[in-house]
């Protein structure tokens, strides 16, 4: 009896993947009504929001890759990054970047890096660790007009987000320091060659390979926004959801915190843009509560940006474990940072 109890539990960890799948698409079945208002404001979400703010990103960065500047960056920021971030300085252009345009593109810049070895495999895994983040066009404009209804709420959280990712790229200089760095130049000189070759006579060429491999990003995006609208859906409409709130009530009785923060948390932890929506708009004295959730929660990006940027360096050889500790770590300190802020400075107490 042991044997065979044993046996089917190891069945069952073998199959689990495929019953994971097959219990998503009866789940979609059963509850098609739900799931069909969901997939709809999901592919809404996508081509009002995501399609404006990041394929015009997607394109620049896939044309400046075809160019020297990520070098010059390189030789003017190297005396910056390699003592904070132990990176070489091309590594610059994957955090600004990131930091302007917002979630993935900080991932695919540094998966880039790593294709076209311009830094070492160790040095692309710091840069998982941090330069992947929420824009401030979604921090400021999104979270803090749109939702909040207070510019200086957007400020306030974008100023933490940023100091916080500055903080996990410090602590995480010591990746694999041990290791030591696989053996690349500073600039490798075949990469600044056929750069440097880039011309009006093939703009049309390397144009046109940036826009196809940009579409081929905003796509998967877009399957992934759908896709994780639909499991929010499921999980609300088979009352997984509701189970949640009902085991961590007397969690979160026990720190002060309303448990009504639970189930946008939980949907947040899936999808941030869902989650941090709802929280904006939980009536609560202590807005401080809403403001340090929001925080960690665009910190942290969600299960939906973790495998969005997991389908990005699974092309490559890079590991994803820098990048789940890196905005694990994000979302803990863009907290404290919060918390600190909030009651230093008087003009970001928005308690009532």
């Amino acid at each position: 009896m042991v044997l065979r109890n044993n046996f089917i539990v190891l069945k069952l960890k073998r199959n689990f993947i495929s019953l994971l799948f097959l219990l998503f698409t009866i789940s979609i079945l059963i509850f098609s009504t739900a799931n069909l208002t969901a997939v709809k404001s999901g592919i809404n979400l996508w081509a009002t929001s995501v399609v404006p703010s990041l394929f015009p990103f997607f394109v620049a960065t896939e044309l400046l890759m075809h160019t020297n500047i990520i070098y010059h960056i390189g030789n003017m920021l190297n005396q910056f990054m390699k003592p904070l971030f132990n990176i070489r300085g091309e590594g610059a252009f994957a955090f600004i970047m990131g930091i302007i345009s917002g979630y993935p593109i900080g991932a695919k810049i540094a998966t880039n890096f790593r294709k076209e070895q311009i830094c070492s495999k160790e040095e692309c895994e710091r840069l998982l660790s941090f330069t992947n983040n929420s824009g401030p066009l979604f921090i400021i404009g999104s979270v803090g007009i749109l939702l909040y209804r207070n510019t200086m709420i957007g400020i306030l959280l974008f100023i933490t987000h940023l100091l916080a990712s500055l903080t996990v790229g410090f602590f995480f200089r010591f990746w694999k320091r041990t290791k030591g760095s696989s053996s690349f130049p500073t600039t490798s000189h075949s990469y600044t060659e056929n750069n440097s070759q880039v011309s009006l006579s093939n703009l049309g060429e390397v144009l046109s390979e940036s826009i196809v491999s940009s579409i081929k990003s905003i796509l998967v995006i877009g399957g992934f926004v759908v896709i994780f609208s639909s499991v929010i859906s499921i999980l609300k409409s088979s009352g997984i959801t509701h189970i949640i709130e009902i085991l961590a009530t007397p969690f979160f009785n026990f720190l002060h915190i309303s448990p009504s923060f639970i189930e946008p948390l939980f949907t947040g932890f899936f999808e941030i843009t869902n989650g941090i929506s709802t929280i904006s708009n939980i009536a609560c004295k202590k807005l401080s509560i809403n403001l340090l959730i929001t925080a960690f929660l665009l910190g942290f990006g969600g299960i939906s940006v973790l495998l969005q940027v997991l389908s990005i360096t699974s092309k490559s050889d890079l590991s994803i474990k820098p990048y789940i500790y890196g905005k694990l770590l994000h979302g803990i300190i863009a907290v404290i940072y919060t918390y600190l802020f909030m009651n230093v400075f008087p003009f970001f107490n928005f308690d009532l």
